[in-house]
């Protein structure tokens, strides 16, 4: 399954990239000058291998966040999880299904509200756990439409928040949603 993300991920990015609006700066095949460096790698961002992107994708934004112990359980929510990760971070998308989870448990009837502490954790997983047992097969799908009405909204606010974020909206919103 991560093979896939990865390289979905990879080719929706594209190749090298710099655009003068984009904070991260430097990137290629959306891996950002500052991560390629904090991994180790020294040498110009043009020439960044698709291989050594592939291998922070799946280390950094898969396995470190947990998201293969979601994918155990929920394989379009694990997915979404790691698509949203690599935009704006896997702690911020821990924190979309954790709140999604909590404001999905009919008040802690269900199961307890869990900590937002932006990590998979025991808590988070027998939240999931309980509420895919509640909810279904159809739990899934409305579970992945509340954590991505949160990754819209946080769109938006950067948008409104930074105009020049305004250029990458539209992307954001075509490639990332839905």
């Amino acid at each position: 399954m991560i093979d896939e993300l990865i390289d979905a991920v990879i080719d929706r990015e594209g190749g090298y990239s710099d655009h003068p609006a984009d904070r991260g700066g430097a990137t290629r095949f959306g891996i950002t000058e500052s991560v390629a460096r904090a991994e180790g790698y020294s040498g110009l961002m043009r020439h960044f291998a698709r291989p050594a992107a592939a291998a922070i994708y799946r280390r950094l934004y898969w396995d470190r966040p947990g998201f293969d112990r979601v994918a155990a359980r929920a394989p379009t929510i694990a997915a979404e999880l790691f698509d949203t990760g690599v935009n704006m971070g896997p702690a911020v998308a821990t924190a979309f299904l954790q709140r999604a989870l909590n404001a999905l448990n009919r008040g802690a009837s269900d199961y307890p509200d869990i900590l937002l502490d932006g990590r998979i954790g025991q808590q988070t997983l027998a939240a999931l756990d309980r509420f895919l047992a509640l909810r279904k097969a159809a739990g899934e799908g409305v579970l992945l439409k509340a954590i991505e009405a949160l990754q819209g909204e946080r769109y938006l606010s950067l948008a409104e928040s930074r105009p020049a974020n305004e250029a990458f909206l539209y992307g954001w919103l075509a490639n990332r949603i839905g």
